[in-house]
């Protein structure tokens, strides 16, 4: 499959930092039994996958803005388009050997997201997708699942955590959900589960208390597969409230409706 120079670019930068990433994370359980343990170790891998990232994308699309986890905002001269980058979504699962995390690689250009990368590299799953060019999953297209019942659908959420504001209301929301659906899922990585929900093996998504590089790179994954997303009140403030809700048009339109119950409820 022919990719634009613009995806090549991503490409390439997400597989050299999956290159360091792929190596630190086979020093991790080494680590686990040491008394300090790996935190240390896997705060360096993040930060050093992100220089990466920053380097050679900045190297391509020199003046572009950079919003990074780590590093923050950057601003470049070209006010028109910024990166947002989360070089490793899933750090406590990479921290404990789980191999479920990701490099998520979004682009915004005059304020809508163009071009969308997320890639796990233990599994070797590249997810990709254009405005307007569809998502795939190593270049084999994506769509959101077909699922209408709530009662068959396999949700995935987050749930906080000790110094995770929310507690209280996400209990109250998890409790309504489980109620509806065949089952709920935790993975531990925002950017995977949108991933997931534009690959339809996750029928809906939310979650609370995001940053905007968890989201950024999904939300197109999940529009260009044919989903739909939105805040968890059903507007595109995800970036400003932190919060999202991803899923088919039904799933996704009941699930905001559960949540809004949930919320007058408690």
């Amino acid at each position: 499959m022919q990719h634009s120079a613009l995806l090549n670019v991503m490409m390439k930068a997400a597989r050299k930092a999956a290159r360091q990433l792929n190596r630190d994370f086979g020093e991790v359980e080494k680590l686990q039994v040491s008394i300090k343990g790996p935190a240390n170790f896997v705060t360096a891998a993040d930060r050093k996958a992100e220089q990466t990232l920053r380097e050679e994308l900045m190297a391509a699309r020199p003046g572009y803005s950079f919003v990074g986890e780590e590093g923050g905002r950057i601003e470049g001269p070209d006010q028109t388009h910024t990166w947002y980058v989360d070089p490793l979504d899933g750090t406590t699962n990479f921290l404990h050997g789980i191999p479920q995390f990701a490099i998520s690689i979004g682009l915004e250009r005059e304020g809508t997201m163009v071009a969308a990368l997320i890639y796990n590299p233990i599994s070797d799953e590249m997810f990709i997708a254009e405005k307007g060019k569809g998502a795939f999953l190593n270049d084999q297209r994506l769509r959101v699942a077909g699922r209408r019942s709530m009662h068959d659908a396999v949700v995935a959420c987050g749930l906080p955590h000790r110094g995770r504001g929310g507690l209280a209301e996400f209990r109250t929301e998890f409790a309504a959900v489980q109620e509806q659906v065949a089952g709920l899922r935790r993975f531990g990585s925002a950017a995977l589960d949108l991933a997931y929900v534009a690959a339809g093996r996750f029928d809906i998504y939310w979650e609370r208390n995001l940053q905007s590089w968890d989201m950024a790179a999904g939300i197109l994954l999940v529009r260009e597969a044919g989903g739909f997303v939105s805040d968890c009140d059903g507007t595109d403030a995800m970036f400003a409230k932190g919060h999202i809700c991803a899923g088919n048009e039904t799933l996704h339109k009941e699930l905001l409706a559960i949540l809004k119950r949930s919320g007058a409820a408690g």
